[in-house]
């Protein structure tokens, strides 16, 4: 009995950190990636990114697109992305990143490229299930109405 129970605990201590699924060097894609557990990019990508688990962009990674997902490290490569994680955002020295960063946590290394916007909030329902989409342009306030002299021929 008492095996079972060691074996369940180490079982689920390793899981976590396990890699689900990998795309190495010199490996490009492009298209839609949906996935539960653990993912590795090494290679390019370019595309729309969805999972409930880890996303951790690699040395050598060129990521295009958007992301969301349970938490994002980026240890390398360039990354010119969208990025929501519903827990955090791992930025590391040497990575590049360009856009948009929502996360509850966002740590950015020192040595880090970064250009963007950083929101440090949780994701609301919206963000959790749409893709990132730039804020709607906002509407011109409509035209006051002209006084009476201006309207009467400026006298």
């Amino acid at each position: 009995m008492e095996d079972r129970a060691e074996t369940t605990q180490a079982g689920a201590g390793h899981r976590p950190t396990e890699i689900n699924a990998l795309l190495g060097r010199g490996t490009r894609f492009e298209g839609k990636l949906h996935f539960e557990g653990r993912v590795r990019l090494d290679g390019e990508f370019k595309g729309e990114i969805r999972g409930e688990d880890v996303l951790v962009i690699g040395d050598g990674a060129r990521v295009t697109g958007d992301i969301l997902v349970g938490a994002c490290i980026v240890t390398g490569g360039e990354v010119d992305a969208s990025i929501r994680a519903r827990s955090a955002i791992e930025l590391y020295a040497p990575s590049r990143v360009t856009g948009a960063l929502h996360a509850p946590a966002i740590f950015i290394d020192r040595g880090v490229q970064f250009d963007g916007t950083c929101k440090m909030a949780p994701l609301d329902d919206a963000d959790a299930r749409s893709p990132a989409t730039p804020s709607p342009p906002s509407t011109p306030a409509p035209p006051t109405p002209a006084s009476p002299t201006t309207a009467a021929g400026g006298e």
